[in-house]
């Protein structure tokens, strides 16, 4: 079966490659000659991922899915949740949404946050939708030199190392993105069109 997974982002394209089973065929955007910028303009991150998927399945008719993801913080009221790619304004840039989230909680004891991630899958005219949450806390500093976004600043709970820190088999074991793959993988094998 051939999915695209409407992405740019390559450290995204691997994590989810290396957890979809082999019989899964996955083409990036450039795969299917997609240069295209798909601008994010829903206010919510499911919308995101339908707008994505929607916008790819209609001008180069593959199936297709696409995931937007969030850092909520529960003292920030939720934020930056949909704007976190976007968090210290354009261009994004990862170094600089860290360094404003940490600034907003320099004095701020509720640590508390949460990654979800919503992947939107348009197989065979049919939408489906999928959801994963790892809940943990932002770490006071940048931890480790692996991952991508936030991962430095983030410790999912029950661990002792920031998403940094982990390798990216252990990192998609538990993480949001690592949670909806799974349960879109665990739906594409018992799929029947």
């Amino acid at each position: 079966m051939k999915l695209v997974f409407a992405t740019n982002n390559l450290n995204k394209l691997k994590e989810v490659q290396d957890m979809l089973p082999n019989s899964i065929e996955l083409l990036s955007l450039k795969d299917i000659n997609c240069f295209d910028e798909i601008d994010e303009t829903e206010t919510t991150l499911e919308g995101n991922a339908k707008l994505k998927a929607d916008y790819i399945t209609n001008k180069f008719g593959y199936n297709c899915f696409a995931d937007d993801t969030g850092l909520e913080v529960d003292c920030l009221d939720g934020k930056p949740g949909v704007y976190s790619a976007r968090f210290a304004g354009e261009p994004s840039n990862s170094e600089n949404n860290m360094h404003k989230l940490l600034v907003n909680l320099e004095h701020k004891e509720n640590r508390k946050a949460q990654f979800r991630t919503a992947v939107s899958l348009n197989i065979n005219d049919k939408k489906f939708l999928f959801e994963g949450i790892c809940k943990g806390e932002i770490l006071r500093k940048k931890q480790g030199e692996k991952g991508f976004g936030y991962d430095p600043v983030f410790k999912p709970n029950g661990f002792h190392q920031s998403f940094a820190e982990m390798s990216s088999e252990e990192k998609n074991a538990i993480s949001h993105r690592g949670i909806a793959i799974q349960k879109l993988v665990a739906f594409l094998k018992d799929y029947k069109s």
